[in-house]
């Protein structure tokens, strides 16, 4: 089993060839400091509207490095946050703005990638979550109820013997069907979205870290970059800049994937719709069916390290991988001796009011985006698109959305911050084990967590 590596993703497509760092002091345009998927959706669009901009994209690896090259391929419309919040401070109609763009946003992803030949396993089958607990199916039907209220109306609930048509799960209850998700190979898409923006001639610096972010100015140990519009999209890797480090919580998430199963097991598993999946548990779960005909399955291991460092290889602890085993042949019991062939680990970033964000400034040229917890291949698309219209003084429909301008509090110091978080995943690990023991009602000690989550 290959530990690591930054991804199975790149395993399968090899690591891209590097481009070259920056080499001196440097004046653009516009400056993006973070070159996944939302600093390189914000160049495409960017550059699409202004063609004249001389923009330049700079990264401390490579394009797609982060989250967007190790994620689990969800290209979603759910929300990147908490409904009820943006709710509180924009209203109901502004929240079912943002649900109707992201439903448009992951078929907008599918037809940029059609247009610019990008091959990226794309098969939009939605995704199921299900129940495989009599404590999760009242708690699923609740968010099932939470999200249609919010927008989502055309999600099919979905009785144990209707679950089983699609996947046979060991103990599913129930479920709903979200149609609007798409599985994707998210190394592929990344690295094919880099290559358009480059062919769009915009400027992607590689394997330059930035240190610090100013007005008109981004500096790295190689010079520094002059520019009047600079965008931070740094996602998970935000606490290495200077003076971000509380700004949001690096979560990391692991991810184990077997061999390519036999054609006999795929038979008795069912999954013919390669449909993404997740559950109701509370440490959160989620997979997918790979083209090559393996299962992937993630999950939060050890969730934070301290100080809000990061581990830049994908390194994957033996107690996550166990953990992560026994989600599987708990679901799958058919895959019990089946290899794991690859697992790695990524940082997702999370605002400590767990609702993403977008922002600019048009007096100090200074923007943002990111926060997505988790659901940020769709909603980078639009946050780039967004932040698009934002660099060019434009009023828009998507400029009025309720992430634009959102605010919260910065994450606690240390060592609250450590011990919130360990805290919080703890409790929900207990109430899983807790409700799997027979428990028909949700857990308090979840009730709990939920509490010290902030969510």
């Amino acid at each position: 089993m290959l530990n690591g590596n930054v991804s199975f993703w790149y395993r399968q497509t090899g690591f891209p060839e590097r481009r070259p760092p920056l080499d001196g002091d440097l004046a653009t345009d516009v400056c993006v400091v973070g070159a996944g998927f939302t600093g390189l959706w914000t160049a495409y669009y960017l550059k699409q509207a202004a063609p004249d901009l001389d923009i330049t994209v700079v990264d401390r690896e490579f394009a797609g490095f982060g989250a967007s090259g190790r994620n689990a391929g969800w290209l979603s419309c759910k929300i990147a946050g908490s409904a009820g919040t943006y709710a509180r401070k924009r209203g109901r109609e502004a929240v079912i703005a943002l649900q109707r763009e992201m439903i448009h946003t992951v078929d907008e992803v599918i037809s940029v990638a059609r247009t610019e030949g990008i091959e990226a396993d794309i098969v939009k089958s939605g995704y199921l979550t299900v129940a495989h607990g009599a404590a999760q199916l009242p708690r699923l039907r609740t968010a099932y109820d939470q999200l249609r209220h919010w927008g989502a109306q055309d999600l099919e609930w979905l009785s144990a013997p209707r679950v089983a048509e699609r996947l046979r799960l060991d103990g599913a209850l129930g479920g709903y069907h979200n149609p609007h998700c798409a599985r994707v190979h998210p190394a592929k898409l990344v690295q094919g979205l880099a290559r358009a923006v480059e062919a769009r001639g915009v400027r992607i610096l590689e394997s330059t870290p930035v240190t610090a972010i100013a007005p008109g100015r981004v500096s790295t140990p190689f010079g520094t970059i002059g520019a009047g519009r600079i965008v931070r999209a740094t996602e998970g890797f935000t606490s290495g800049i200077e003076g971000e480090r509380r700004t949001w919580l690096p979560m990391n998430s692991s991810m184990i994937v077997t061999e390519p199963l036999p054609d006999e097991l795929w038979k008795r598993l069912g999954w013919e719709g390669q449909e993404l999946l997740s559950d109701a548990t509370h440490a959160y779960t989620y997979g997918q069916r790979t083209a090559d005909g393996r299962i992937a399955i993630g999950g939060r291991g050890v969730p934070y390290k301290f100080g809000s460092r990061t581990d830049r290889a994908g390194q994957t602890s033996a107690d996550t991988v166990r953990a992560l085993r026994r989600i599987l042949t708990g679901l799958f019991p058919d895959t019990a001796e089946a290899a794991i062939d690859h697992t790695w680990s990524g940082v997702l970033a999370v605002p400590r009011d767990w609702c993403a964000s977008i922002d600019y400034d048009p007096a100090s040229g200074l923007g943002s985006a990111g926060g997505y917890v988790g659901h940020g291949v769709a909603a980078t698309n639009l946050a780039g698109r967004t932040l698009s219209d934002l660099l060019l003084g434009r009023s828009t429909e998507l400029t009025a959305l309720p992430w634009v301008g959102h605010r919260t509090r910065r994450w606690e110091p240390e060592p609250f911050r450590w011990i919130g978080v360990h805290s919080m995943y703890a409790a929900y690990r207990a109430a899983d084990r807790s409700e799997s023991s027979g428990r028909t009602t949700t857990s308090p000690i979840a009730r709990l967590a939920d509490r010290i989550s902030g969510r």
